[in-house]
């Protein structure tokens, strides 16, 4: 089974090589491209099923909205990316990633080096975007975490949502159904990109559940502001997850237990 999957992994990267490569040749000839943003997400859509990801999505991604979102993995970029075209900023290391960086490029998202000036001009190019109706992501941890608790939000990026009218979308994202998150998912520490694949190859299953909170309106907002509410509200879908599933935990225990006395009545 990993290896059908890395074979079909295989054949889909090669297949977004040849549709990059055509992306890129019309953008030098200045055709545009209107059904790019569809494209993107389709290739987001065909690799988590080449992964085996079940997705199970919760709520609606809002239209020109910068959306924010708790960052576990690389995962979060194709499990988010596959609901509606979205824009993403990355850290810059991610460029130089063979092949996947460059695709990314053409893809449009947007790299950004560290440190406060850096910032600042990335939350320029991402007021541009929203202006140009676009929805943008975000992972204002900065870093990836194991899934259990959200690290504080860095608040410069919000700045891009200062503007009157703009909307920002916090989505949680967490792995696995049971109490604990899956800890297959986690892109953490001294992890490489291909012993991190390799374990989600062999996964036999890994559940994945996004969920699009209602939009917090920026208007009047400080960017800190926007960054303590998009946390709190993250926060709490998580929270709910963990009791639903601390629960449902309980049932079966419960129906188990049941079962037992049943017959040894």
């Amino acid at each position: 089974m990993p290896t059908w999957r890395a074979l079909r992994l295989l054949e889909h990267v090669l297949t977004g090589a040849v549709l990059s490569a055509g992306v890129a040749s019309l953008g030098l000839a200045r055709v545009p491209r209107p059904w790019q943003p569809a494209l993107v997400c389709w290739w987001h859509r065909r690799l988590l099923r080449c992964l085996a990801l079940h997705v199970s999505q919760q709520g609606t991604p809002a239209r020109g909205a910068l959306v924010v979102a708790n960052h576990v993995s690389w995962l979060d970029i194709p499990v988010v990316g596959g609901t509606a075209p979205l824009c993403f900023v990355s850290k810059a290391e991610v460029r130089q990633w063979p092949v996947v960086g460059w695709m990314a490029a053409t893809a449009g998202t947007l790299f950004m080096q560290r440190g406060a000036h850096q910032a600042a001009e990335m939350a320029r190019c991402i007021a541009q975007q929203l202006r140009d109706g676009a929805s943008v992501v975000i992972f204002p941890e900065g870093t990836t975490s194991d899934g259990r608790a959200l690290r504080r939000f860095h608040a410069r990026l919000f700045a891009a949502a200062e503007c009157d009218g703009t909307v920002v979308q916090p989505v949680a994202i967490r792995y696995g159904h049971g109490v604990e998150p899956d800890a297959t998912a986690p892109f953490i520490g001294d992890d490489t990109l291909l012993a991190h694949l390799w374990r989600v190859l062999r996964h036999p299953a890994l559940a994945v559940t996004v969920t699009f909170l209602p939009p917090v309106d920026g208007a009047g907002a400080g960017r800190r502001q926007m960054a303590d509410a998009a946390h709190a509200a993250i926060t709490g879908q998580l929270s709910r997850q963990t009791g639903e599933a601390v629960a449902a935990e309980g049932e079966r225990f419960g129906r188990r237990t049941a079962a037992v006395l049943a017959r040894r009545a």
